[in-house]
């Protein structure tokens, strides 16, 4: 029998192929191939070779001279890769195949080398711990411009006055400034999950093999300094099968989605003619095919519906991993593309917001008269009849029938007279118009958290440092 007609022969141009008597089937092979989609992950695969190409040299299991010439193959498929000058196969399945195989092509034998002591287990699962750290890095770099945007929108409205909502009525009076602050708070919380999501995926799985360790003389600690991991991990099977950081960073994702979806929400709102509070710059709008009057806020409305998209792929990843037993299955190659969309899809909607934010434009006037209205300063007037010793439930009695008052006669509360508002109480004096203006409800709420205008500064001043401080 010749060459060419050995099924193992056949089946030679894998990297596995010698226990196999048939090639396999070629819709298979493009089935189980994933080196369209994993691809994208070759600089972390090269980088976590090179790392194990020297702590092999380190152990005296390869030579000064086969290290080198791995660490020079592999620099020259980088340079390859990144130039678009790489041939990718779906024959040889993923990026580690991909890449092995043609090292071996550069430099021959002593690529076969490289391969010692590891498996394919525990370098994917090195890689994507290695993609998403990257990833998060840049994220969290994003969230932080983003953040920088609303401080500096939110210390130019510090004093810009605007109903604030409960149930979408008008509650009380606050300002934009500290509206755009609670946005604030939100991110920041998404950031600190994000780093806290990173701390625990920071640990490498190089050197776990395929499930069991190897009997090779490996140093994982050399391993997991040299690709900036804290630690090597712990126990080998869990090393390779273990995809709660990517569980994990879907759900922190799936939270950022869910506020950047708030806030989407409340610029739709005010960009509407009903509202008319802010304008979006036209970069981020469109208009329509068919109303030539129409200014669309697009951005913000997609954002909105690609939460649901970052949803699904949480939902996708915690289904993945729900009945597989120990340790590595096929079934962890589904985890990339839900994977790296929402890494994409993260990127890309923070990215938007902090584009957008800083050309938010406050229509200020629109904000104060719609401050106005719904009697917004009804918690003030009963504040100030318990500060004149008033039980705060018989205060509540008195501004309500106050403000059913003022619905019969259209006014306002800050536009009744002192007589019409001492039929309701007789402690109500001259005095009471301080606190029934909208500068004055805002400027008495000046506490850490308040909505005065100086405690929106301060708040501002305060993130700044922490801000300059990451």
């Amino acid at each position: 029998m010749s060459q060419s007609d050995n099924p193992a022969r056949q089946n030679s141009h894998t990297l596995w192929g010698g226990r196999f008597s048939e090639p396999t089937d070629e819709f298979v092979q493009r089935f189980t191939a994933s080196v369209n989609f994993d691809q994208r992950m070759y600089n972390q695969d090269i980088n976590g070779s090179l790392a194990h190409a020297r702590m092999l040299e380190q152990a005296g299991i390869l030579t000064n001279v086969e290290c080198q010439a791995i660490i020079d193959g592999l620099e020259s498929i980088r340079a390859d890769i990144r130039d678009g000058k790489f041939s990718w196969s779906v024959a040889l399945e993923d990026v580690h195949m991909n890449i092995e195989s043609e090292l071996t092509k550069r430099i021959g034998p002593t690529g076969k080398k490289l391969h010692t002591g590891r498996s394919r287990n525990d370098q994917v699962a090195t890689d994507i711990r290695l993609f998403v750290r990257d990833a998060i890095d840049v994220l969290a770099s994003e969230l932080t411009r983003l953040q920088y945007a609303l401080v500096d929108l939110a210390e130019r409205e510090a004093a810009t006055i605007m109903p604030g909502f409960t149930h979408l009525q008008t509650a009380q009076p606050i300002t934009f400034g500290h509206h755009l602050m609670a946005w604030n708070e939100m991110l920041d919380r998404d950031y600190s999950r994000l780093l806290d999501c990173r701390k625990r995926l920071n640990v490498s799985p190089l050197g776990a093999a395929a499930l069991a360790g190897t009997s090779f003389p490996i140093d994982r600690h050399f391993t997991a300094g040299q690709l900036g991991f804290d630690m090597p991990s712990r126990n080998s099977l869990d090393s390779v099968s273990d995809r709660d950081f990517a569980i994990e960073l879907a759900a922190c994702g799936s939270l950022l989605m869910t506020h950047l979806s708030r806030f989407s929400e409340e610029l739709v709102l005010w960009t509407s003619t009903q509202f008319d509070f802010i304008d979006l710059p036209d970069r981020f709008c469109t208009g329509s095919s068919i109303m030539p009057q129409k200014k669309n806020p697009d951005v913000p409305e997609l954002v909105r519906g690609k939460t649901g998209r970052v949803n699904g792929h949480l939902i996708a990843l915690l289904t993945l991993m729900k009945s597989q037993p120990l340790a590595y299955n096929k079934d962890n190659q589904e985890d990339k593309e839900p994977l790296f969309d929402l890494l994409d899809t993260l990127l890309d909607c923070v990215k938007a917001y902090a584009d957008m934010v800083p050309a938010i434009t406050a229509k200020k006037e629109n904000m104060y008269l719609a401050a106005k209205k719904g009697y917004a300063t009804a918690t003030d007037l009963a504040d100030y009849l318990v500060k004149k010793d008033m039980p705060f439930r018989d205060a509540h009695e008195v501004v309500g029938k106050t403000v059913a008052y003022g619905l019969q006669q259209n006014k306002d509360l800050s536009e009744l007279s002192l007589s019409e508002l001492r039929q309701f109480s007789d402690s109500i004096t001259e005095d009471v118009f301080e606190v029934l203006t909208l500068e004055g409800s805002v400027g008495a709420r000046n506490h850490i958290g308040g909505t005065a205008p100086q405690q929106v500064l301060a708040a501002v001043a305060n993130y700044r440092i922490l801000l300059q401080q990451r």
